[in-house]
């Protein structure tokens, strides 16, 4: 008996049709919750600011560890103080882009920066 070698792709096309349909049908009904997120409404969720977990921006110029990688220099033991990293934060320098981090977590950021050794 010989099987039809183009069945098992029809089955895939098919199960990804099925797949797109639904997906599509769990936007529509998300669409309004996401419209209200984006107008600003929706859950105001305060969280803390965490100077480790937003150094995961950091890594991808300054390598895992913050060593300094690509260009991009060290930031343990800047010799930097809190006020001229928090403008480097704020204004950017150099290849460093400015808005990293949102502007009322700069103080926070620049005082963890400032203790890496």
């Amino acid at each position: 008996m010989k099987r039809n070698p183009i069945v098992p792709y029809i089955l895939i096309m098919v199960m990804g049709l099925v797949l797109v349909f639904f997906l599509g049908i769990k936007g529509i009904g998300d669409a309004k919750e996401i419209a209200k997120e984006a107008e600003g409404g929706g859950e105001e969720v305060a969280a803390e600011f965490n100077p480790e977990a937003a150094s995961k921006t950091c890594i991808g110029c300054h390598g895992e560890n913050l060593e300094g990688a690509g260009g991009a220099p060290s930031l343990h033991g800047t010799g930097l103080s809190k006020e001229e990293i928090a403008d480097i934060l704020t204004n950017g320098k150099g290849m460093m882009p400015k808005g990293l981090i949102p502007a009322e977590n700069v103080d926070e950021m620049a005082e963890w920066v400032s203790n890496l050794k």
